[in-house]
């Protein structure tokens, strides 16, 4: 789902020894994991699907199915008539990138490794590769946008989301998890996880 074509070379930013393009758009890969037949747009049944394959509870999963493309579609389909399915179009999804945020995808969809690691310098004081439930909040804060209350409720769902999904055995969100976020990769790896825990299961 990138918007460049293999044959072009990336420039490339090294994090934590992981290499994440920063010319590529790594956000629609990011939303692409919820493309569950791949042809290009997402519909509620398949954000509830994938996060279903990321063991999210049936809850969790049909309140972000809803909240999500309800808050997207229409953004990433402009000049279309509203659908009442509300599919998100995954190589439109960085017109839906909303206020409030962390910077650390650009207006295009790109990666931005100072944003990233201003997350952790600002943030992280306690261990400083890793997020707290206080300090995940406090940065929620300091990221707000007066007024905008829809990217408040954007950024805090997202980040409470992620939060209760990737936190630690001692309630901790680490860099290697919010970057795996970033990247595009989070997703693939929790749904492999999960599936080979039912195999040995």
């Amino acid at each position: 789902m990138s918007s460049l074509s293999p044959t072009q070379s990336y420039n490339q930013e090294g994090v934590d020894g992981h290499i994440i393009p920063t010319d590529q758009n790594v956000l629609q890969k990011h939303v692409a994991f919820f493309d569950r037949n791949h042809d290009g747009l997402v519909y509620p049944w398949e954000t509830f699907q994938g996060f279903r394959a990321i063991g999210s509870g049936i809850l969790l999963s049909s309140v972000a199915a809803f909240f999500i493309n309800f808050s997207l579609s229409r953004s990433t389909r402009p000049g279309k008539f509203p659908s009442l399915l509300f599919p998100i179009e995954v190589n439109n999804v960085q017109r839906a990138k909303h206020g409030s945020d962390s910077g650390v995808y650009d207006t295009e969809g790109r990666f931005v490794p100072l944003k990233f690691e201003e997350i952790f310098g600002k943030h992280a004081r306690t261990h400083p590769n890793s997020l707290t439930s206080d300090e995940l909040m406090e940065m929620l804060k300091a990221n707000r946008v007066p007024k905008d209350y829809g990217g408040w409720l954007a950024s805090w769902t997202e980040w409470k989301v992620l939060y209760i999904l990737c936190k630690d055995n001692n309630g901790l969100l680490q860099k290697e998890k919010v970057k795996a976020a970033y990247d595009g990769t989070l997703f693939e790896q929790m749904e492999m996880e999960r599936s080979l825990a039912k195999k040995n299961a």
